[in-house]
């Protein structure tokens, strides 16, 4: 009877947004995002300390919804021409670049094989949009320009990410470089990024806007907040069609609507921010029970730990420079340095296949002594990069309000204290 109750799709979802309150309270006291509460929390909770909830398909589902809707709800503080500069792409072509080498060299030192070196290098070109930007968002710097070129870049990244994943797995698989289908993916990929932008820009803010007028509307308030959320999954759908990441098309998504003047429909801002409030929250907490610690090796402690170093100072460099090379200050440059070190699911999807790919590898040998092997180096990869993956997601809240808006989080304390004393 306990085993049925616990396994209903009601007690689940009472339990993560009960963790999701837990990693608020934690924040709270740590005086941190809310992001880092809810990871650490989700860690504790997980198979690495408590075991009390193990990453299924029904969180993996729900933290998709999270994503999506986070990206969906960022991109109404973006315009097209806010990701349409070519100085963010350049941002982000070097920031994909130096991380790959970094990477690569990194476990080639280590003693790795080469596929397995180019899992480590593909692993780190990654960068998770969804984590930077919720820091952002929570800060309210959204509109400042280094935060424009963090998620501008980001977008980009994410699609030459996925385009050196594609690489990768080809060259894992059939040992050649299919050179026509990189091709093909570049301009599906960008075609979509482009197309999406460009044509959504113009014409859903009319059809909303039509919408908003008519009868059906004015007695079903919500009806055009309905349609919104429907282009947004539909974006998400189209993303992953084309190869790319579900969050770009919601992203995309977000930037489309944010253009519409309603009048008579219920706000689509406000809809989409109750949403996020609490798929994005089963989101962050999915990550920190996506990472299974029992399987940290202490032989690999020192490879992770150089690892985590090369990931941090190749996407600051890689990505700091360039911004410093095309007019943005010292600080500026850093922030979006240190905006784009998060690699968050992105890389974890790369851990899985790498994974997955050496147990198609074991599973194909007859030597049982080489199939163990196979497996133990799956294994050592994926909790490699999911390590990585989380140190660089909960690093950078600690930077921008250890360093960089530390003199502005300690103004905003002592206002809320003064508050409080004058109340």
């Amino acid at each position: 009877m306990f085993e049925e109750l616990t396994s209903t799709i009601e007690f689940q979802m009472s339990l993560l947004l009960f963790v999701a309150l837990g990693g608020y309270l934690l924040a709270t006291r740590i005086h941190q995002s809310a992001v880092i509460g809810e990871i650490l929390v989700g860690l504790v909770v997980g198979p690495s300390i408590l075991g009390l909830i193990t990453y299924t398909d029904f969180i993996d589902g729900l933290a998709g919804l999270g994503s999506i809707i986070l990206l969906f709800v960022i991109g109404f503080e973006f315009e097209v021409r806010d990701i349409a500069n070519w100085k963010y792409c350049v941002i982000a072509l070097v920031g994909v670049v130096v991380p790959w080498i970094g990477g690569y060299l990194c476990a080639m030192l280590f003693g790795m094989d080469f596929y397995s070196a180019i899992f480590i290098g593909t692993a780190l070109t990654a960068t998770s949009i969804a984590i930077t930007a919720n820091v952002l968002r929570e800060m309210g710097k959204l509109h400042q320009p280094f935060a424009k070129a963090i998620i501008g870049a980001a977008v980009i990244d994410d699609v030459l990410s996925l385009i050196v994943l594609s690489v990768c797995q080809d060259l894992s698989a059939t040992g050649e470089l299919a050179v026509s289908g990189i091709l093909f993916m570049i301009i599906k990929a960008f075609g979509f990024v482009i197309v999406g932008a460009l044509v959504g820009a113009k014409f859903i803010p009319k059809l909303l806007n039509w919408m908003d007028g008519t009868r059906i509307v004015r007695k079903f308030p919500e009806f055009v907040f309905i349609f919104a959320m429907m282009i947004a999954f539909f974006y998400a759908m189209c993303a992953e069609a084309v190869g790319i990441s579900a969050i770009v098309g919601a992203f995309l998504a977000g930037v489309c609507v944010n253009r519409v003047d309603l009048k008579h429909s219920m706000d689509i801002k406000l809809g989409a921010e109750y949403l996020y409030i609490i798929f994005a929250s089963i989101f962050f907490v999915s990550l920190g029970i996506i990472a299974d610690l029992r399987y940290l090796q202490p032989d690999m402690m020192l490879f992770i730990v150089v690892l985590c170093v090369v990931a941090l100072a190749t996407k600051i460099l890689g990505c700091g420079l360039p911004a410093k090379c095309m007019g943005m200050t010292w600080k500026e440059s850093m922030m979006i340095g240190v905006g784009m070190t998060p690699r968050g699911e992105v890389a974890m999807i790369v851990g899985l296949i790498a994974l997955n790919h050496f147990k198609e590898l074991a599973a194909a040998t007859a030597d049982p002594a080489r199939s163990a092997e196979l497996l133990a180096l799956g294994n050592e990869l994926f909790i490699a990069i999911v390590v990585v993956s989380l140190v660089t997601t909960i690093i950078v809240p600690l930077i921008f309000n250890g360093i960089f808006f530390r003199k502005e989080r300690k103004e905003a304390q002592a206002c809320a204290a003064e508050i409080r004393t004058h109340t």
